[in-house]
């Protein structure tokens, strides 16, 4: 017999119990096989199981295929504002603890890794940038945004601004309009400007929060910057993708002989130039606005000498239907590359897109190694930084592989 519950009772197939028991707390309309005849939009919804045993709560979304995210399998819960108010302590101490003292540029809200999907939350010194993807996670914002500002505050930070980037298309699948801008509440000073700057891994970055891509910075591959930093001492190196030049002033620092770094968008390029000269690496550092696509050809051709490529493209897919262009995408530049470096040379390469699996990738850079007629030293296989936590129950939360070879 269900316990009784204040919230709308929605029960799934033996499918979607299995899923919810392995611990994903994406409920899918396709497993749903009972529930309300009518359900306010971004409410709290109980899920049972076919035998009426509760398996969890979370936000009902009427519009997306995934039409509850669990937040807790708590049948005691009742989701106040202290419910929220401790899942973002939660998520503020485990940052302070993995990290240490580099906390000052990090990713404080990891959706269902922190357990609050559908929203992220990005730290860059005084300022926070949120993005939500979940009706539910609309709803609560004002709650969960006055509860980061207050969790900071207990550790000395007064939050001078929250960038709302909520410019994305998928929100509309929630039934949720696209926008970006400040947030406005009355604990909130006046807006600053949305061009503050950070510092990462010892180097100054300018940031624009409003008009940069994605949040502003891409923070997933601060430590896999340093990996590539230790490898780069007295090498000639190209730095492809570089957007606002991180992996390539890393490099830099890390005492490279000299650093090209790429980009088809020429802002990126313009920001990556003022960064070298704010961080006085720009002497043995030069700038290229082209398409790494028809580059690396020319390259060749011209018997270019480069000891380190370093490889961090955009995500070339973000569903299922394109992994395979995306694959031929991922090949292609890899490829080049790898023609590129003389033997003994050393590669580093990535991907973003969690559709674009491990197994997948692995499988592409061997290919790419047979045609290029060389053969692939592995140095280390990296993730995403530990402000991006993994849940091994969540494959979504697994999307960043990153290596390091040496070509022989």
């Amino acid at each position: 017999m269900k316990i009784q519950r204040e919230f709308p009772a929605f029960t799934v197939s033996k499918k979607g119990e299995r899923e919810i028991k392995s611990g994903h707390p994406w409920v899918y309309d396709n497993v749903i096989t009972d529930q309300p005849s009518e359900c306010e939009n971004g409410c709290i919804a109980d899920v049972f199981s076919q035998a009426g045993k509760y398996l969890g709560s979370g936000f009902y979304s009427e519009k997306s295929k995934i039409r509850i995210r669990l937040l807790s399998n708590n049948a005691n819960e009742t989701f106040s504002d202290s419910f929220f108010a401790r899942r973002v302590q939660y998520a503020i101490d485990y940052r302070k603890t993995v990290m240490g003292d580099d906390f000052s540029a990090c990713r404080l809200i990891f959706g269902e890794s922190d357990g609050l999907c559908g929203l992220t939350v990005d730290k860059y010194g005084d300022i926070l940038v949120s993005q939500v993807l979940s009706f539910g996670i609309d709803r609560k914002k004002d709650v969960i945004y006055k509860a980061l500002c207050e969790s900071l505050a207990k550790d000395g930070i007064t939050v001078r601004g929250i960038m709302e980037r909520n410019d994305v298309a998928i929100r509309e699948l929630e039934g949720l309009e696209q926008y970006k801008g400040w947030y406005e509440a009355d604990y909130l000073p006046k807006p600053p400007s949305p061009v503050t700057e950070i510092t990462e891994n010892g180097i100054v970055y300018t940031v624009d929060v409003q008009n940069g891509q994605k949040t502003g910075f891409f923070l997933d591959q601060k430590y896999n910057r340093l990996a590539v930093a230790k490898i780069a001492r007295g090498k000639k190196v190209l730095d492809c993708f570089t957007h606002t030049g991180s992996f390539a002033l890393n490099a830099a620092k890390g005492g490279a002989a000299h650093v090209t770094a790429v980009d088809v968008s020429q802002f990126a390029v313009d920001t990556a130039r003022e960064n070298a000269v704010k961080n006085g690496l720009d002497g043995n550092m030069d700038f290229v606005c082209a398409d790494v696509f028809e580059l690396l050809p020319e390259l060749a051709q011209k018997g270019a000498d480069y000891d380190f490529i370093i490889l961090d493209p955009p995500a070339f897919t973000k569903n299922r239907k394109t992994v395979g262009s995306a694959q031929r995408g991922y090949k292609e530049i890899n490829y080049r590359a790898m023609k590129l470096l003389h033997r003994g040379g050393y590669l580093a390469t990535c991907s973003c897109s969690h559709f674009m699996d491990n197994e997948l990738f692995v499988k592409m850079l061997m290919s790419a190694a047979a045609d290029a007629g060389v053969s692939l030293k592995m140095i280390e296989a990296r993730r995403q930084s530990c402000d991006h936590p993994i849940m091994l129950s969540v494959p979504e939360t697994d999307y960043l592989k990153f290596y390091l070879f040496q070509i022989v």
